[in-house]
């Protein structure tokens, strides 16, 4: 392939922001070059050279519509969202959930990009800044290089917190004889996790061999700053008796095969369609690796367990949005610029995504010249822009798409109307939005 052209658009990173506004900007006319540095220089989390390799869990949240996480996937899927149709194509079973094979989800990116015309793939680390228009979508652990360059770009201090990897377990090394399959209140086919139950006795075992495991140190210049929706599970059972039972461990909505609720339960969720391999739900942890097989081995049916991989922690790596992005994702002290992906402090797989398709809608509309407004903060896909615009810089956190970051109804319903009425209102305002923008849609 020759080199590219003077009006292609380089989007830096090939996660999932990176890979969806290449595809969003490629499908609208608009030349890429998608440069991605591995597997020629990899990270601490990453373990292929795919694109879009999931790193954490393999779920993209609720896939019901009116969760603030279906609508998001819903609102996407009205533009052609790679990410999204990949995830649809490569499901695995998981309750009111989308989760997927990571392999087949990434293996699935990564054909479509190669073969998508109008996108050039370039295997290299990008330590300097390309001329012309830019998206940098390097996500939370960019490299040193694009670190400074960024730094240099912004002035002040980065922020970032600690991100937690949870555990996979090989399914034959299951003792299903002590497990149970069921799906939290009976959602999808009722039956797709695998559950381990503790008694009362059974759970304070457990939390009291998660205090007095070894964590992994860190460094003196770090702080602890963990996201509040990925608290180690370590964490949690610090912050008090029951914690866990009112998180990863909750017994809510789920019956033992006797029709008895145990006291907290683990979930196991699949992570592919054979049954080989299943994630510990909500297990982040920092633990040291031999103390966290010890610990996860006391939960009934994991004796004898075997780990593909072991819970990790990693430094995510985010900017001031407030200060520093306009509503389009431009940088303010360089327009051309623009970021996309939890490097902008949006948190979750769906969510980078989402920031990248914005970006490539607002940047190829306006290379049509057609005059450009914000996508509705009413909507999911401008709820994420407006907490990275609007919030107050100095205390701005990363965060999911949620009904907190919508404007208020203005009208007091319960919680389930309440729900539904956040989403017709989302449907309604995108729909006025597609159409005073001609060409958009997918």
């Amino acid at each position: 392939m020759s080199g590219p052209g003077p009006s292609s658009v380089h989007v830096v990173g090939g996660g999932l922001a990176g890979t969806e506004c290449a595809w969003q900007l490629a499908r609208r006319g608009v030349p890429v070059v998608l440069h991605e540095m591995r597997p020629e220089r990899s990270t601490p989390a990453h373990q292929t050279g795919d694109l879009a390799e999931l790193v954490c869990s393999n779920s993209l949240r609720s896939d019901d519509p009116d969760h603030p996480a279906g609508l998001l996937k819903r609102e996407m899927e009205r533009f052609g969202s790679l990410v999204v149709g990949a995830a649809r194509a490569a499901a695995v079973p998981a309750g009111g959930a989308l989760a997927v094979d990571r392999e087949a989800f990434a293996r699935g990116v990564t054909t479509a990009l190669a073969a998508a015309p109008g996108i050039e793939i370039v295997r290299a680390e990008v330590t300097a800044l390309p001329a012309g228009e830019v998206v940098i979508a390097t996500g939370p652990l960019t490299s040193p290089a694009m670190s400074a360059l960024l730094q240099e770009l912004l002035g002040g201090e980065w922020l970032y917190f600690y991100d937690a990897i949870a555990p996979i377990v090989e399914g034959e090394t299951l003792d299903r004889t002590r497990l149970f399959r069921a799906s939290r209140y009976g959602k999808g086919s009722g039956e797709d996790y695998l559950n381990s139950p503790l008694d009362r006795e059974g759970y304070r075992a457990f939390r009291e061999a998660l205090l007095a495991a070894e964590v992994v140190p860190l460094r003196d210049f770090e702080q602890a700053l963990f996201f509040e929706g990925c608290l180690p599970i370590e964490e949690l059972a610090r912050r008090g008796e029951e914690t866990l039972r009112f998180g990863p461990l909750k017994p809510v909505g789920l019956r033992a095969p006797d029709g008895s609720r145990p006291w907290a339960v683990a979930q196991l969720r699949r992570e592919d369609l054979a049954e080989s391999q299943y994630n510990l739900v909500g297990f982040q942890s920092r633990l040291k690796w031999p103390d966290q097989q010890r610990v996860l081995r006391l939960l009934p049916g994991l004796e004898r367990a075997e780990f593909v991989r072991l819970g990790q922690i990693h430094r995510n790596t985010f900017v001031n949005s407030p200060r520093h992005l306009d509503p389009f994702y431009r940088l303010r002290v360089a327009p051309r610029v623009r970021l996309a992906g939890q490097l902008t402090g949006v948190e979750g797989y769906l969510e980078s995504a989402a920031t990248g398709l914005a970006a490539a809608l607002y940047l190829a509309l306006e290379r049509r010249g057609v005059p450009v407004t914000p996508l509705p903060a009413s909507t999911a896909l401008g709820s994420l822009a407006r907490h990275l615009t609007a919030s107050d810089p100095a205390h701005f956190q990363p965060a999911n798409v949620n009904y907190g970051l919508f404007p208020p109804l203005g009208t007091r319903l319960p919680r389930r109307e309440r729900r539904a009425a956040f989403a017709a209102r989302a449907h309604a305002d995108l729909a006025a939005w597609i159409a005073a923008h001609p060409g958009v849609a997918a």
